[in-house]
C-alpha cells in the first residue's frame, strides 16, 4: 500500500443519492482478475449502454471529467453490501479519495483499510462543490491528509475529521498486516516466552 501524499487532481461531480456498492462495481464483474481492464468496471451500468457504448450523460464520460481522481459525491454514498472490490475498482480507475457529506459504514471501514480516502463534509459544503465542478469542467480540488483539509478550485478550505489512528496508517500506507508486522519482534519475545512458561501446552506427549 503506498503512503497517502498531499495531492492535486481533477475532481468529478456525482449528483446522486444512495449510490450503492453495486453501482460502484455491478456483482458479475466481482471474480474478475484485478488486471489492466478492472478500472472499466467502475460504475460499468451507468457509464455504459448494454451493447458497451459510453452514456454521454454520465460524469466520467464528459470532457472535463476523464481524468478525475477525487469523486465528490452525495449522501450516503458506498451503502448496500461489504463488497471490498468497490474500493479496489475506485482505485483501478486513478481515484484517491471521495468526498461526500455520509458514507456506507462498511465502505467507509475498507477505503480506509485500503489506504483509499473517503472524506466526509457537510452536506451543504459538497453541494457548493459540486455546483462550482458543474461550472468549471477540469477544476481541481486538493486534498492535504496531514492538515486534513480540502481546497476547491475557488481556493476555499475545509477541514475534515479522521481517526488519528486511521490518519497516521494511511499516511504511512499501512494495512492491517503492514502495521502489525510492525511489532514482529515483540510478538516473537512474548511466544519464546510464553513457549517457556506454559510448557504443559506447548509440550508433546511422549
Amino acid at each position: 500500500m503506498e503512503p497517502f501524499k498531499t495531492f492535486s487532481a481533477v475532481a468529478a461531480p456525482l449528483d446522486m443519492l444512495n449510490v450503492d456498492t453495486d453501482q460502484v462495481i455491478p456483482a458479475r464483474f466481482l471474480s474478475r482478475p484485478l488486471d489492466e481492464r478492472y478500472g472499466t468496471y467502475l460504475f460499468h451500468d451507468l457509464r455504459f449502454d448494454a451493447d458497451g457504448n459510453e452514456k454521454p450523460e454520465f460524469v466520467m464520460n464528459r470532457e472535463g471529467f476523464r481524468a478525475a481522481q477525487v469523486l465528490v459525491a452525495d449522501r450516503n454514498f458506498g451503502c448496500g453490501s461489504s463488497r471490498e472490490n468497490a474500493v479496489t475498482a475506485l482505485a483501478a480507475a486513478g481515484f484517491k479519495a471521495v468526498i461526500a457529506p455520509s458514507f456506507g459504514d462498511i465502505f467507509y471501514s475498507n477505503s480506509l483499510k485500503n489506504g483509499f480516502l473517503p472524506i466526509r463534509l457537510p452536506d451543504e459544503t459538497c453541494r457548493r462543490l459540486r455546483e462550482m465542478l458543474h461550472e468549471g469542467p477540469g477544476g481541481e480540488v486538493t486534498v492535504d491528509l496531514e492538515s486534513q483539509t480540502v481546497t476547491a478550485p475557488d481556493q476555499s478550505t475545509w477541514s475534515f475529521e479522521i481517526d488519528p489512528f486511521q490518519k497516521n496508517k494511511v499516511l504511512q500506507g499501512l494495512d492491517d498486516i503492514d502495521f502489525t508486522m510492525q511489532f514482529l519482534g515483540e510478538i516473537e519475545t512474548f511466544e519464546q516466552g510464553y513457549d517457556a512458561r506454559m510448557t504443559w501446552v506447548t509440550t508433546r506427549p511422549g
